[in-house]
């Protein structure tokens, strides 16, 4: 019996970019309905080599061959044609459109040569397309705009599915999802591997890998590792092709003294959102906030930072009472907030690292209200050098960076006002498993310091493997608090489904 030719195989694949080898003799091969785990940390080739595939960027060498016949796209569109979809991160979604308007976007069906839209075929077509996927929630009508993430993203790989899509790349497509919407996801993707699509997986959620894929290739420093079946590797082998190293703990040991309160919170409510919430932080303490999406957990910390006002309850620092009405408050009382969406909220992608890490510490390297360019550079190279951003220097472009170092440079922006208490939401989200290690030190030395920190993460292995405790919330109220000894995934997931109160 001769060999099955895969559907993709990508085989000495190089790319340079003004010099720089991203890819350097890089092989790939996806088979007919399977889904393929495609890993590595941050910066390691992933995103290019799928860029090379689907014709945005060119090959400098290599070969690439769809159903075993050498072929090479020069845009997305012609990549399309041929079956193979991507499905961003950031959904391709048109807010104000309607659903049925987003699924026929650029291939508007039309009465004959009229050029008068046939909206009851759309429509139609649309039930269709999100029943295969078993989607029967969604309405043709509806504003896409006003769906969830994972509706809308049901909706891409309808519009994936009905251009007959053979593969489809998935690009950190949990990343904000609830658990519910991911066991739905979970489903379509099974579903679609019966009906003989393929996927391409890019996550950094180690368990879902685990999970859901069948194969799993390895790239770091932009070379291909391995490919391995994910039935005969593990967690601990998969972490060492990625980083070339063993990682030791996943989670470094916490060695620290946890001191008297810091900070209190005492019956804070925003009407709507969450009432009843009450909690305190100790010096050199990890608070872990765990609960479900929607359960009010970054709205709590965006209310307690001052993006938004309260409407009833007290704040304490230090034991004393104090008034946060806008960041630049909660920034001048020595509080800093690592928000879940570094790209939209946390940076300015367009300025350098030093223009960023000196947008929160202009006080620090001024002088009589001068920026002292001297101060700025070697604050700035100080923090370079403490988190290990990866980087040319401070005048690197933010944008140019990966996902991890990005985070590394929202992380530096904070430690330079010398914190006292830190909100982190979602930390590590979309970071690599090498770069959220190098986050858990960068925690561990900032409670050895003092510093009280609150995280809220949806990632539960995170909450149980960095917390000293952890309050959990369902519906806008807190449901329990769990010490570090009596916290596991069942008691967590019990609270936070509203089954357990405090």
């Amino acid at each position: 019996m001769g060999k099955i030719t895969p559907f993709i195989e990508m085989t000495n694949i190089d790319k340079s970019f003004s010099g720089n080898q991203v890819l350097k003799q890089v092989h790939f091969a996806v088979e007919h309905g399977e889904i393929h785990a495609l890993m590595g940390e941050n910066g390691a080739g992933k995103s290019t080599l799928v860029k090379v595939l689907t014709g945005i960027h060119q090959k400098d060498a290599g070969v690439v061959k769809v159903n075993g016949k050498e072929t090479t796209f020069t845009n997305p569109k012609e990549a399309e044609e041929k079956g193979i979809i991507v499905i961003h991160q950031e959904l391709n979604i048109i807010p104000h459109l309607t659903v049925s308007q987003n699924m026929f976007l650029g291939k508007e069906l039309t009465y004959g040569k009229t050029g008068i839209m046939n909206m009851v075929a759309m429509k139609k077509q649309t039930i269709e397309s999100l029943k295969r996927l078993g989607v029967t929630n969604i309405h043709p009508d509806e504003t896409a705009g006003n769906l969830s993430v994972g509706k809308q993203q049901m909706i891409e790989i309808a519009r994936a599915l009905a251009t007959n899509a053979e593969l489809i790349v998935m690009d950190e497509p949990t990343a904000a999802l609830t658990d519910r919407e991911i066991e739905s996801l979970f489903k379509v993707v099974d579903s679609l591997k019966k009906q003989g699509v393929s996927i391409i997986y890019i996550s950094h959620r180690m368990e879902e890998i685990f999970k859901i894929c069948d194969r799993i290739t390895i790239l770091r420093d932009g070379q291909y590792i391995g490919t391995e079946n994910i039935a005969d590797t593990s967690f601990e082998a998969i972490v060492k092709m990625m980083v070339g190293r063993e990682l030791g703990q996943r989670f470094p040991e916490r060695q620290h003294q946890i001191g008297e309160v810091i900070f209190e919170v005492e019956n804070l409510e925003r009407k709507g959102l969450f009432k009843n919430i009450s909690f305190d932080v100790k010096e050199g303490e990890v608070l872990g906030v765990a609960g479900l999406m929607g359960a009010g957990r970054s709205e709590v910390m965006e209310v307690i930072f001052g993006f938004h006002r309260k409407d009833s309850g007290t704040i304490k620092l230090n034991g004393e009472n104090v008034s946060i009405k806008h960041p630049r408050d909660a920034v001048k009382m020595g509080i800093g907030f690592i928000t879940e969406d570094r790209k939209a909220k946390g940076l300015v992608l367009e300025a350098s690292i030093r223009e960023n890490i000196a947008l929160t510490n202009l006080k620090t390297v001024s002088n009589n209200g001068v920026i002292s360019n001297s101060k700025e550079n070697k604050m700035v190279m100080d923090l370079i050098e403490r988190l290990q951003v990866r980087a040319t220097g401070g005048e690197q472009d933010v944008k140019s960076l990966s996902g991890g170092n990005q985070q590394k440079v929202v992380i530096a922006k904070w430690l330079g006002i010398e914190p006292k208490v830190l909100i982190l939401d979602e930390p590590t989200r979309g970071v690599d498993i090498g770069a959220k290690k190098e986050i858990y030190t960068i925690m561990n030395e900032l409670t050895k310091n003092g510093v009280g920190i609150i995280m809220v993460s949806s990632e539960l292995p995170e909450v149980l493997g960095v917390s000293d405790r952890i309050m959990v919330m369902h519906e806008g109220e807190i449901t329990a608090f769990l010490n570090r000894d009596e916290a596991n995934q069942e008691n967590v997931m019990t609270a936070a489904t509203g089954g357990s109160k405090s």
